[in-house]
């Protein structure tokens, strides 16, 4: 519980100091630029590196890829259909299709379900999500922030990405035997800063008064998110006689609200960032109501 109310504390913060604090005029961006470059690969650091896999939890990572796939697929498909700019699917595919998995969803899933669902979780968000931001996550901004790009420089901004170099890292330090003790307590304090930050420049930025025209967006966005996604991931756990244990807790990782660093991904690529603001402040809330719900039904 603790988890959720940092969340939404930092949140109202930013909030509260874009209206009444006058802020420094570039603050966000600065703010973005340590959670993206400095946060997130240190965070990458100080949990790849410990990251055991087993056959037996495949599912928990490949659905995590599925819903940030199919959810690609569904903001080209439905944009095309109501004649969308590019950037807009570009958006809603880095908040739609990238959940929350960590910071809400570890809280959330041991409130519903108790620790002991907590490591088919941790498969979910460290195998599904975190691998999915880190190579598609970086792959769809570059490719939505420049158009038309070549081959090679979507594979420099993918391969560049601070977020992928640390995996990378992070894998290969892993088959050696781990960070030391002092490495990876410092580098999971710098990461430890990613949420807070994250959400109070989210706040900074958060603007309800949207045009109307990126409403139906923002109802896209949280519908395959918060809704689709995880009736989408019930459908495959039938289908392949998942374990049932297995299963729900995948769904509900499934349908936790956008993730925080794929929101600010797309602000900083100028991916919609007012739209990708809003459908991140609004999922977020409107999880703490959805994922019971899923959990009550699964």
């Amino acid at each position: 519980m603790e988890s959720l109310v940092v969340l939404v504390t930092c949140l109202a913060l930013g909030v509260a100091v874009a209206r009444v604090g006058q802020p420094p005029p570039m603050l966000a961006q600065g703010l973005n630029w340590w959670v993206l470059n400095v946060a997130l690969p240190a965070l990458v650091l100080s949990i790849v590196p410990r990251l055991a896999l087993s056959i037996d939890l495949w599912f928990p990572a490949a659905a995590m890829w599925a819903v940030f796939l199919a959810g690609w697929g569904f903001f080209v498909l439905l944009g095309r259909a109501l004649r969308w700019p590019a950037q807009r699917a570009g958006a809603l595919t880095l908040v739609g299709g990238l959940g929350n998995t960590a910071f809400i969803g570890y809280p959330l899933i041991e409130a519903l379900r108790g620790p002991g669902a907590l490591p088919v979780a941790a498969i979910a968000d460290q195998a599904g999500v975190f691998l999915a931001l880190a190579v598609g996550g970086t792959f769809v901004a570059a490719f939505y922030a420049h158009g038309r790009v070549t081959p090679g420089m979507l594979a420099r901004k993918v391969l560049l990405f601070p977020a992928f170099l640390a995996l990378v890292a992070g894998l290969l330090i892993g088959r050696l035997g781990g960070l030391p003790p002092l490495a990876e307590s410092v580098a999971a304090r710098i990461g430890s800063t990613l949420v807070p930050l994250a959400l109070f420049s989210v706040g900074l930025q958060l603007r309800v008064r949207l045009p109307g025209a990126l409403w139906p967006a923002v109802a896209a966005g949280l519908s395959w998110k918060l809704v689709l996604a995880p009736a989408m991931t019930w459908a495959f756990a039938v289908l392949l006689d998942v374990a049932p244990g297995i299963a729900s807790i995948t769904i509900l990782q499934a349908a936790m609200a956008p993730m925080i660093t794929a929101a600010i991904l797309a602000q900083q690529h100028d991916l919609e960032p007012e739209l990708a603001g809003v459908t991140l402040g609004l999922g977020i809330l409107l999880s703490f109501l959805t994922v019971p719900l899923v959990s009550a039904l699964v």
